[in-house]
């Protein structure tokens, strides 16, 4: 029995350690049979992932998938909630070996590059928008419906995406850098699924933390003002 609650023991702390080291961002490049260069970024929090596909360069967007996920000893566990390439997979569960080496992430046929742990922005997490402010007043908004748009962000990157768990329809995405400075957000667009033309813009906001929500307002990419509140997903 005492063998047994070791190895028990042992097993959950290597999960949270292999937890802690997989956080934050990665990325990976591979050529095209078209002979161009494919980026992938990895974003994983506690509990959530994505991962946006696009042309190097000229950020076209090719493609994302991402959900949530749980580490079970080398191998993890993937739950889609949206999956550009196949609609069929979203809520599916997907394992595949993963091997930590350092800065080196083996995973599927690829092996990443860490890009950050989570650090140094303050908004490390995956988030639900869950208010807009209207005549004043913020209207909250329900997160626990199929239709949910999202906002996954590691210490560097960041990716939103909207999505509906019930009919696994996609209905965008866009990501890029971002930093947070003296109580300014500043997005760089390096895709967008909707208007390739949008990337290498930058965006600042306005943002604040109250009561663990994050408050974000200023102008959106068409110019009109905006205030929306994001909470973050349960763990």
């Amino acid at each position: 029995m005492k063998h047994i609650t070791l190895l028990l023991l042992y097993c959950f702390c290597l999960n949270m350690v292999n937890s802690q080291h997989i956080e934050g961002a990665w990325e990976t490049t591979e050529s095209s049979d078209e002979g161009y260069q494919v980026e992938h970024i990895l974003i994983m929090t506690p509990n959530y992932f994505s991962e946006a596909i696009f042309e190097k360069g000229t950020g076209k967007f090719l493609g994302t998938k991402g959900g949530s996920y749980s580490i079970n000893k080398d191998m993890l566990d993937f739950t889609y909630e949206y999956f550009t390439k196949d609609s069929e997979i979203v809520g599916n569960t997907k394992s595949e070996a993963f091997v930590l080496n350092g800065d080196n992430l083996e995973l599927g046929h690829l092996i990443w590059n860490k890009v950050d742990n989570g650090t140094p922005g303050d908004l490390f997490g995956a988030w639900l928008i869950s208010g807009r402010k209207r005549d004043g007043e913020i209207v909250k908004r329900d997160t626990s419906g199929p239709r949910k748009t999202m906002k996954i962000l590691s210490g560097t990157r960041f990716q939103w995406i909207a999505f509906n768990t019930e009919t696994k329809e996609f209905m965008g995405t866009g990501g890029g850098t971002y930093t947070t400075i003296d109580g300014k957000y500043t997005e760089n667009i390096g895709f967008f699924s909707r208007d390739d033309s949008r990337v290498g813009a930058s965006l600042e906001f306005n943002y604040e933390l109250k009561d663990g929500d994050w408050h974000h307002s200023g102008l959106s990419s068409k110019g009109s003002p905006i205030y929306e509140v994001w909470s973050k997903r349960p763990q």
